[in-house]
């Protein structure tokens, strides 16, 4: 069976103030291409369809496109809801969905209970695991403890009794949206940090043929049944390097597993330059990046005046400007925005307080503001899932 494994579309983003919807329609009709070209058996979408939980009518028409392109090449699809995603609201209508081979997995509940597609070597049987946020699904698992591994170990508990109950032979794929051990993350990924611990270890998924993730916004293969397709399209300039991707598996009669990297189009590349005003605006090595779009790192010591304005005549797609002047230690001075870069909330807070008070936090203290946080992001989702 061949599948084309795919996730974050995060439909309705933009790119600093760049509507990508168009490039976003573009990927959708590649994937289509790419489905009838390369003959594909079913398709898997491994969450975060939307960029958030009410997405701008833009994004819901597309999506209507998609689906309805997806059910007219006759090609089963599995779909999961990822934590950008409005689990109810991607999954109204699942069950009529559903008849025209759109697959759409959002609740918890279901973990267990597969999408069985069939080839000529027997059954496959599709386990959607949509984002499950530990603090609202710990009593539908029964676990003790609201932690990302301890939810996710219980739903592929699930999934495992299940499978033991099929025809031998049986094959097995799993979508699931998740921070993996050994995944390397980017700038636009949303934190989903819960107890202080974001990642679960990709040996919770032992058991099943093919993992296909979603969440992480690199292709990534952690073990050669345990992979990332990443995002269609670049959503941060933390993904300058990226290669964006789809993964084409086929699994053989005995569930063997081999992939092959479809290449997205690129609506425009990415470039993140670094140095003084006038070296960015000489340096002939930097032809090449005046059609991308451009992070630029000024190093000036003193801040040039009208440097948007000067970068733009030879960078016209200049979308991000970054200060960091390059100054003898006594003179350093770094802006707020700089020393919140990559840093986590709980940093930032733990930070502040040893600001305020001159010493950090105890782990007592650290264990409180972590709470605090971890509560704030429950109540948040248990919000969006009442709207």
């Amino acid at each position: 069976m061949r599948l084309l494994h795919t996730s974050d579309w995060h439909l309705g983003r933009a790119f600093h103030r760049v509507n990508l919807l168009g490039a976003q329609a573009e990927f959708i009709g590649h994937l289509v291409t790419t489905v009838r070209e390369r003959e594909v058996d079913a398709v898997v979408v491994s969450g975060d369809v939307y960029d958030r939980a009410v997405p701008p009518l833009a994004a819901v028409e597309l999506f209507d496109t998609a689906l309805h392109r997806l059910a007219d090449l006759g090609v089963p699809t599995v779909m999961i809801s990822g934590n950008h995603d409005s689990a109810r609201r991607l999954g109204v209508g699942a069950g009529l969905i559903g008849r025209a081979g759109i697959h759409l997995r959002t609740e918890p509940s279901a973990a267990g209970t597969p999408v069985i597609l069939g080839d000529a070597h027997g059954e496959v049987a599709f386990y959607g695991l949509p984002y499950l946020e530990p603090a609202l699904v710990k009593d539908e698992f029964g676990v003790d403890r609201a932690g990302h591994e301890a939810v996710l170990g219980a739903a592929m508990d699930r999934v495992r009794a299940d499978l033991a109950t099929r025809a031998r032979g049986t094959r097995s794929v799993v979508l699931a949206h998740a921070f993996v051990t050994g995944g390397q993350a980017s700038d636009s990924e949303r934190d989903i940090t819960v107890g202080g611990v974001a990642a679960v270890p990709a040996g919770v998924f032992d058991g099943v043929d093919y993992v296909a993730l979603g969440h992480l916004h690199g292709c990534q293969t952690l073990t050669e049944r345990v992979r990332y397709s990443g995002s269609p399209l670049a959503y941060s300039f933390s993904e300058a390097g990226h290669r964006k991707s789809m993964w084409l598996v086929d699994l053989d009669a005995d569930g063997a597993v081999t992939a092959e990297r479809v290449d997205c189009p690129v609506p425009r590349p990415l470039a993140r330059l670094r140095g003084t005003l006038d070296d960015l605006l000489a340096d002939p090595a930097l032809t090449r990046h005046e059609d991308a779009w451009v992070e630029a790192t000024l190093t000036d010591p003193v801040r040039p005046a009208d440097p948007m304005a000067r970068l733009t005549e030879r960078f016209p797609h200049t979308l991000s400007l970054v200060f960091a002047p390059e100054r003898a230690p006594e003179e350093a001075g770094v802006s707020y925005a700089r020393r919140l870069a990559g840093r986590s909330d709980q940093q930032i807070a733990q930070d502040f307080v040893a600001h305020v008070r001159g010493a950090a936090p105890d782990d007592r203290e650290a264990a409180v503001l972590r709470e605090a946080f971890d509560a704030v992001r429950a109540d948040h989702a248990a919000r969006e899932v009442a709207r």
